[in-house]
């Protein structure tokens, strides 16, 4: 998350009035004027995501002529949302403004800092809450015809827009959110592949031997699986003659980890063409101008030392690489925004478009050749959670997600009208790092899994921090009242400046009270609120597991340096809804499954609303990875299959 401070001006050189900078200076109204505002400039401040957001409001008695704005809002999300209210708000001289959709609390926290800076202005704040804004849009009926029609304009439909227009489509994508991205937009951004040429500045250990052969040893009962088995057998002999002591892994490895982590529930089908791409999807968004650094890492749950990070936060290296395309592509690629995908046409048993309704009317997409389902999953929609909840977690209706609010599994709905199989249903990932606000993931102090550990509120480790996602999260949610925290220190952040994975410096997190620091581990307990003695316990305990002098006492294999130098730093999570694993089935070729086993001709399906490849747990870096890969496959699909 790219966390940045921007000072925006709205103003025009020719609107400003000489006089106006010092606060209260008055500008005398017309007989015809009915006064407003007292003119002058005037300050407000609000919480948003990520700390406050300070405006400048400089009125006349009737107008709004300028709103400048401080504020360390997510690049590419809340600073977009931020943008849009001030100028609605400015144009319009009105406070009745919609909240952009997926940027609720930026959206809340510019509203509130300009209605401050209003109402020292003597505004009477009701009456311009009630004030119409003028749309300027024409109303009616649309339709519209192209070869590929994407619903989503998240990770996976864009991938899948991408493909479809490079293998020849014409192609609309419908998005019912104002804005592109869904959860891709906002993710850690860790994508997992086997890549030798990044591992290769790792050296293996000695615990991580032992998983690879614990794996081989393993007993299967698919045959496709039984293949990987040996695979990787074969590759892993050849690893210890060739006398390499770098990280080992390859494709069939993590098959095999993907299949373990999600109790053997997924298709191996599906997994089988997942890991084989993975990398080659890397290559893809390569070569259409996306960067990752140069090394790699193990992400919360990820198992391994394969998580791939984008040179920009969050997902905005993914969103820009894609909408790059799309803008030098507009010819032939159209984007429709704020319209909702209702329901599918199909004819002659086919899908051939989809009906859906925009803000002045209904829109009506025909597809020539193909449309791909990539409108992600549920986590979002409490309802539909609650009903699928049936097996791995207790009554998650008042537990947070990280998902954006438009996760709230529509296509999932439209799918199983047109009789698609659903599977994985009452699979919900849960993780153990929310925000104990807002359930997201920024704030997490984390860097990687080797270099930290969880404590509860005793100040005692319990649990292996190394482990699958399921596994920490049902752990924390024994302690005492499910939270935890997040335990590093200087060799996570050498410098106050360094940031986390969501671009947040570890000062601004202090500074903001979302984090903590001390130079002591006695005084970070202090400070913190836990038993000092059992805290420092629990990291000196951890520092013999990191020097061999003693196992772990939860089994754990990933490790790296020691907690052992100041400052350190403590971070506080909970349990938080992260992913759902359920969702329409496909095959290999990302084609909808009906209930029958049989081919739904013309759907296409990619990314979250997809079921199959996770199983009951999916690995932490695997999503990204996902979506790139069938987003790719469903949109070449979409575009040549007959």
């Amino acid at each position: 998350m790219k966390k940045f401070r921007k000072i925006l001006s709205l103003a025009l050189a020719g609107l400003m009035i000489a006089g106006l900078a010092a606060c209260g200076t008055k500008t005398p109204t017309t007989p015809t004027e009915t006064a407003t505002f007292k003119a002058g400039t005037y300050d407000g401040e609000a919480d948003g995501f990520h700390g406050k957001i300070k405006v400048k409001v400089t009125v006349t008695a009737t107008e709004i002529t300028d709103i400048k704005v401080e504020h360390t809002e997510t690049e590419g999300l809340g600073d977009k949302a931020v943008e849009k209210i001030v100028e609605m708000v400015k144009v319009n001289t009105s406070l009745k403004v919609d909240a952009v959709t997926g940027a609720t609390y930026s959206s809340k926290g510019i509203l509130e800092a300009i209605t401050a800076a209003l109402k020292a202005a003597g505004a009477d704040v009701e009456k311009l809450k009630a004030k119409e804004i003028a749309s300027g849009e024409t109303k009616g009926d649309v339709e519209k015809t192209a070869d590929v029609i994407v619903i989503g304009g998240g990770g996976a439909g864009l991938a899948a827009a991408v493909s479809a227009h490079q293998n020849g489509a014409k192609v609309i994508v419908v998005e019912k959110m104002s804005r592109l991205g869904g959860n891709t937009m906002i993710s850690g951004s860790a994508y997992n592949a086997a890549d030798s040429s990044r591992q290769s500045a790792l050296t293996m250990t000695a615990l991580e031997k032992q998983t690879v052969e614990n794996i081989i040893a393993g007993t299967y009962e698919d045959a496709l699986v039984k293949t990987w088995q040996e695979t990787l057998k074969k590759e892993w002999t050849e690893y210890l003659a060739s006398g390499k002591t770098t990280l080992f892994d390859s494709p069939s490895l993590h098959k095999l980890q993907t299949y373990l982590g999600g109790d053997k529930k997924g298709t191996p089908e599906l997994i089988d063409v997942f890991a084989d791409n993975a990398y080659p999807a890397i290559e893809w968004l390569e070569s259409l101008g996306m960067e990752f650094k140069d090394y790699v890492f193990t992400v919360l749950g990820g198992l391994w030392n394969r998580a791939h990070k984008p040179e920009k936060p969050l997902g905005t290296g993914f969103m820009e690489t894609y909408e790059n395309y799309l803008e030098k592509n507009k010819a032939d690629i159209e984007v429709i925004l704020d319209t909702t995908a209702k329901e599918f046409i199909v004819k002659d048993g086919a899908v051939v478009g989809v009906a859906c309704e925009g803000k002045n009317g209904k829109v009506t997409l025909n597809a020539t050749k193909g449309v791909v389902l990539a409108t992600g999953g549920f986590g979002a929609n409490v309802e539909m959670r609650n009903e699928y909840n049936t097996v791995l977690w207790p009554d998650l209706t008042n537990v947070k997600t990280t998902n954006h609010t438009g996760a709230t599994g529509d296509g999932i709905v439209m799918a199983e009208a047109v009789d698609a199989k659903l599977m994985g249903m009452e699979y919900i990932q849960l993780l153990p790092m929310g925000d104990p606000v807002t359930g997201s993931l920024s704030g997490n102090i984390e860097q990687g899994v080797q270099n930290r550990i969880f404590v509860n509120k005793e100040g005692v480790r319990f649990v292996d921090e190394g482990a699958r996602r399921d596994t920490m999260t049902k752990a924390l949610m024994e302690q005492t009242d499910a939270y935890m925290w997040v335990i590093v220190d200087k060799n996570s952040y050498p410098t106050g400046d360094t940031k986390n994975n969501f671009n947040e410096t570890i000062d601004d997190l202090v500074a903001a009270g979302r984090a903590f620091k001390a130079d002591t581990l006695e005084d970070l307990a202090k400070q913190i609120g836990v038993d000092p003695v059992a805290f420092v316990k629990s990291v000196e305990d951890f520092n013999k597991a990191v020097d061999g002098a003693a196992k772990d006492e939860f089994g754990r294999t990933l490790f790296d340096k020691k907690i052992d130098t100041a400052p350190f730093y403590a971070g506080a999570r909970v349990p938080t809804v992260h992913h759902t694993m359920g969702g329409v089935s496909i095959n290999a070729n990302a084609q909808v499954i009906d209930a029958n086993g049989n081919v739904i001709k013309g759907l296409y399906a990619a990314g979250e609303v997809t079921g199959g490849l996770h199983g009951t747990n999916r690995l932490g870096g695997n999503a990204l990875a996902d979506i790139n890969v069938f987003g790719r496959i469903a949109g070449k699909n979409a575009a040549t299959m007959k």
